[in-house]
């Protein structure tokens, strides 16, 4: 009964970390992902956020397929929806659709971040840098198993370096 008291408590997590948005700000490059319908094929993907009033703008770029491929750009909006739990956005590419965006963990300088889905539907590895360290990877992929994540989804798109 104790180790299994003792297994729980090492997986639990807290669901987001308190987001500072300012220090968040900027571009972010994708290092991994579960593939998805609405990035199927995108490689050199990166997602920069900006102040627009109250929300937080996005721009999401990529190639699709190659680096020599059809560019791809989509804007879409963030917001917090509760001041009180920061890391917990709201993401919206599309009226009236939107969804949760997690920030599950990021560095203490803001070099890398998780994103997750609370359903853990969905995630991502961010870099300020298009490359990372592989013993940082695979510390971050431990974070994101940890947490309950089935990394054996990821997948780690082909980045401009």
């Amino acid at each position: 009964m104790l180790s299994l008291l003792l297994a729980i408590s090492l997986t639990q997590t807290p669901d987001t970390v308190a987001l500072d948005l300012e220090r968040y700000l900027g571009t972010w490059y994708e290092i991994a992902r579960f593939d998805s319908f609405f990035q199927r094929g995108c490689v050199a993907s990166s997602a920069t956020y900006s102040k627009d009033g109250d929300d937080v703008k996005i721009v999401n770029t990529c190639y699709v397929d190659s680096l020599a491929g059809k560019f791809k750009r989509i804007e879409g909006k963030a917001w917090v929806p509760d001041a009180k739990e920061p890391g917990k956005l709201k993401v919206q590419f599309f009226w009236p659709f939107s969804g949760p965006y997690w920030v599950i963990d990021v560095a203490p300088d803001y070099s890398w971040a998780l994103i997750g889905h609370p359903e853990k539907k969905s995630c991502w590895v961010f870099s300020r840098t298009p490359t990372m360290d592989d013993a940082l990877y695979d510390a971050l992929v431990g974070k994101l198993k940890a947490r309950g994540y089935d990394v054996s989804r990821l997948i780690k798109p082909l980045q401009k370096t």
